[in-house]
């Protein structure tokens, strides 16, 4: 951990054991900077701050949603930062805070294993170096407090200006016509929803947690001061990822709606394929009835010439004078009834 003076001539780097009498100087602020928890870390917050057993727990563990308590010296303040995973997944970076009267102590909650360590420290290492610099010196915890999580703010505002620059992209692709895989395309229009809704969430959060804060009597006025103006960022950032969220939903439902319409006009042409299909069919099977119907007509004769063309030893018929006429009759009634059966039915 970094223990940190922060007094009228800058900022000093002193050690772990010095804390007690720092904390019962009546000048300067200190400033406590945990990058994670261990035992040795819960141990100093434990024995030297006397914080509670559950705030502690708290930064020992992850926490999924923003949170405060107020206990009679100090307040206990869990926020948290978006950051940018794979495929559009949104990790919560957790920055702890115990703010005093005359210090801060900042708790850098646990990391994603994919998530860069360094990534927890950018807002105290961004308040850090404007210290050293000479262009913030904070008097109290709640000065120190609001820097960071000023600073905390901006990333979430570059956040979401960062996926507003996604959303726009999609527009541009959507109103352009080349958006692609159809499926690819709604998972990144997802995607950038989700990073929005996260970023949204958490300001919302924050600010309701601020917005408590401010009727805390036990804070001093300057402080409340800046509790308010917390709240009314975060409330800020909130309104900006609700405004870009809804102009996000107007792009999908854009999409939807021409997806839609596409499906409905390849329907259609589907529809004509199959009808022109089926007339095919429809003609061709008139055709075939056609053809049976002839070939029906045409096999009778066939079929009488051909038991006569047998010319078996016992066939009285071969003897008859009106053999052949009879034959020929037969084979023309056949025919004939044939013919009158087909026509009745539509087949010739």
């Amino acid at each position: 951990m970094d223990v940190r003076l922060i007094s009228d001539d800058g900022v000093e780097d002193r050690l772990v054991g010095e804390l007690p009498a720092l904390l019962a100087r009546q000048d300067g602020l200190v400033w406590v900077d945990i990058p994670g928890c261990d035992k040795d870390a819960a141990r100093v917050l434990s024995e030297v701050f006397a914080f509670h057993p559950l705030a502690i727990k708290d930064c020992v563990e992850r926490n999924r949603v923003p949170k405060t308590h107020a206990y009679l010296d100090h307040l206990f303040v869990v926020l948290h930062t978006p950051e940018r995973g794979e495929r559009g997944h949104v990790h919560y970076i957790e920055i702890d805070q115990f703010i005093g009267r005359n210090y801060l102590v900042t708790v850098h909650g646990p990391v994603n294993p994919s998530v860069d360590p360094q990534v927890a420290l950018r807002e105290t290492r961004a308040v850090l170096a404007r210290i050293r610099a000479g262009r913030l010196r904070p008097r109290s915890g709640f000065e120190l407090s609001h820097a960071i999580v000023s600073a905390l703010m901006r990333n979430q505002e570059e956040y979401v200006e960062t996926v507003t620059s996604d959303v726009w992209r999609l527009e541009q692709r959507v109103t352009g016509g080349s958006v692609g895989e159809p499926e690819e395309f709604l998972n990144e229009l997802f995607r950038a929803r989700h990073g929005l809704l996260a970023v949204r969430t958490m300001a919302a959060l924050s600010a309701a947690i601020y917005g408590g804060m401010s009727n805390l009597t036990r804070i001093s006025p300057g402080g409340q001061r800046l509790v308010i103006d917390i709240a009314g960022q975060f409330e800020r950032i909130r309104s900006v990822a609700d405004g870009e969220r809804e102009y996000l939903q107007g792009v999908i439902e854009f999409y939807q709606t021409t997806l839609t319409i596409k499906a409905a006009l390849i329907g259609q042409a589907q529809n004509e394929e199959v009808k022109h299909l089926t007339e095919a069919s429809y003609a061709q099977n008139e055709e075939i009835k056609k053809i049976s119907g002839w070939a029906a007509i045409f096999f009778a004769p066939t079929l009488v010439g051909t038991v006569y063309g047998m010319n078996f030893e016992h066939m009285p018929e071969l003897h008859w004078i009106i053999g052949y006429p009879l034959a020929l009759m037969v084979m023309a009634l056949t025919s004939g009834a044939l013919y009158m059966m087909f026509k009745r039915r539509g087949w010739l």
